[in-house]
């Protein structure tokens, strides 16, 4: 199982990656530690799978950082929900295996750590992607504000995948 970051040397934004990489391992470990059929099976009454929750985290990193503070187009941004809308379901297609999503997970988080090395937690995201400027839109949020939406979002997903990966008779969470 990870560790979590203690000290970490290089400001603000390396204790963002350090903790992102300690989330990473953590919610991929816990669904390295069940056999595929119970990462596909949903065992809460939201109807989630571990395998949907996982690459949830990497469509939802990147829809922040890459789409969100870059600004950047990015392909399928609701990708991880069915039929692509951001209210629906999660969805993982049946040919899509664990190694699939870490490698997406693995692809999301090496840009997510450029990012978090060239920029600074005060810089507002671009405008372009994910969020719009105008009169009557909302304040562009800053990297920092980004970043902890990330990562409580990382935190709240690997205490549901600790109590799904219980349910089935995996690990217990440390």
């Amino acid at each position: 199982m990870a560790e979590e970051p203690e000290h970490v040397d290089g400001g603000e934004l390396a204790h963002v990656a350090a903790y992102l990489r300690f989330y990473r391992e953590t919610v991929v470990a816990r669904c390295r530690a069940l056999p595929d059929a119970e990462r596909r099976r949903p065992r809460l009454p939201s109807g989630w799978t571990p395998l949907e929750l996982l690459q949830h985290l990497a469509h939802m990193e990147r829809r922040w950082l890459v789409w969100g503070f870059l600004g950047e187009a990015v392909d399928a941004p609701w990708g991880d929900n069915a039929a692509g809308e951001p209210d629906a379901p999660w969805q993982v297609e049946p040919e899509t295996s664990l190694d699939d999503v870490v490698a997406f997970l693995d692809e999301v988080a090496a840009r997510t750590e450029t990012v978090l090395a060239s920029a600074s937690p005060e810089d507002l995201a671009a405008t372009g992607g994910r969020f719009r400027a105008g009169p009557g839109m909302p304040e562009l949020p800053t990297l920092r504000w980004i970043c902890l939406h990330v990562l409580q979002e990382y935190a709240r997903h690997a205490g549901h995948l600790d109590v799904v990966v219980e349910l089935a008779g995996g690990p217990t969470g440390e």
